[in-house]
């Protein structure tokens, strides 16, 4: 979901400031489409790296905290034993009883294991994410988001506005869509998304404007 999610309204809210900015420089329509192209294929392999690296980064680093805890418990059999009846003595167990279920846990490495991480790093070693799932998503998600504000000029428009409208709209229906899920009021997370994705454009579109000017 966090990779689909970001990656489709990070590829509007990019592209369509890009479009927006190119137009704003004063661009013919043919360059935005070049240019709006461009960006949906740099910005939809550089979200799939982004991720695939964060996310491999991520798993390497929990494996290490995993083999460290897996050597403590083989190292220091008792300690971590106690450790572990602290810990559930602090859900609320009696403290004999906390005792009593840490030592049966013990006698099995891979539940002791399992129960370690979990308790000291918040990870679970045998459900990790995959880069390659991620990455894809990303990549999918992002160039899906990036081609509505192109869809306009792919379709023969000329101008900003119906780019304009397809952007707002986009980004109301994608925050609405979002709070949905998230369980947020989705009209709140509609207009949410609707303001902050058009800042970022009018930002950009001045940005693009002030520079053909400049350079005119």
């Amino acid at each position: 979901m966090r990779p689909t999610v970001f990656g489709a309204m990070d590829g509007l809210v990019t592209n369509a400031s890009l479009i927006i900015g190119v137009s704003g420089g004063g661009l013919s329509a043919h360059s935005t489409i070049v240019t709006g192209l461009a960006g949906l294929v740099a910005g939809s392999f550089s979200m799939a790296t982004g991720e695939f690296i964060s996310v491999t980064s991520q798993n390497e680093l929990t494996d290490a905290e995993a083999a460290l805890e897996k050597d403590k418990l083989e190292r220091f059999p008792e300690a971590e034993e106690e450790e572990l009846a602290e810990a559930l003595a602090g859900y609320g167990l009696d403290a004999a009883l906390a005792k009593q279920v840490a030592a049966e846990i013990s006698k099995r490495p891979d539940a002791a294991f399992r129960m370690h991480t979990r308790e000291e790093f918040g990870i679970d070693p045998d459900d990790l994410a995959s880069p390659w799932v991620a990455a894809g998503l990303s990549l999918i998600s992002f160039a899906l988001g990036a081609v509505i504000p192109l869809a306009p000029y792919l379709a023969g428009a000329r101008g900003l506005l119906v780019t304009l409208l397809v952007f707002a709209v986009a980004l109301f229906v994608g925050g609405e869509a979002v709070g949905r899920v998230t369980s947020r009021p989705p009209l709140l997370s509609g207009i949410r998304q609707l303001v902050l994705g058009s800042l970022a454009a009018l930002v950009t579109y001045g940005i693009g404007r002030a520079i053909g000017t400049w350079f005119h």
